[in-house]
């Protein structure tokens, strides 16, 4: 048998409150558990709260954008001709906006996801960029005379 606990803070104490989980709406992720301890391992975690859902978000979203960043910087500045690298970002990058269209978008604000999608824009315009610069001179090396 499945337990569900729902922790609210009432004045000092605190309330332990079973719920059902199919009927309550909110942002669901599932925490990495990092830190040992002699308490409650959580599965699976179901924030309610707007605002700490959006703090919760844009964290995430930070991060994970600063890696694609990197990721994006570090392929421009190698010397590689390997456009298969490009069109596997250009993918993960596609694949990302539609994380943050399908699933974020309902929890953050309409200005905050214009500006994060804009940014993901750049990103993939960059990259293209480097992908077409690629194409055009290993199509030029290729060129010879012919018979």
């Amino acid at each position: 048998m499945k337990k569900y606990y729902s922790i609210s803070k009432e004045n000092v104490y605190f309330e332990i409150n079973y719920l059902d989980y199919k009927k309550l709406r909110g942002f669901k992720f599932t925490p990495k558990n990092k830190v040992k301890y002699n308490g409650v391992k959580v599965n699976k975690l179901i924030v309610v709260k707007l605002s700490l859902t959006n703090n919760i978000l844009k964290k995430k979203i930070k991060r994970k954008l600063d890696m694609y960043l990197k990721y994006v910087v570090q392929i421009l500045d190698s010397d590689d001709e390997d456009s298969g690298v490009i069109e596997l970002a250009l993918n993960d990058l596609e694949r990302y906006r539609r994380i943050v269209i399908n699933k974020y978008q309902l929890y953050l604000e309409k200005k905050y996801t214009n500006l994060l999608l804009k940014k993901i824009d750049l990103l993939e315009h960059e990259l293209k960029t480097k992908l077409m610069y690629i194409n055009y001179y290993t199509d030029e090396d290729t060129k010879g005379k012919s018979r």
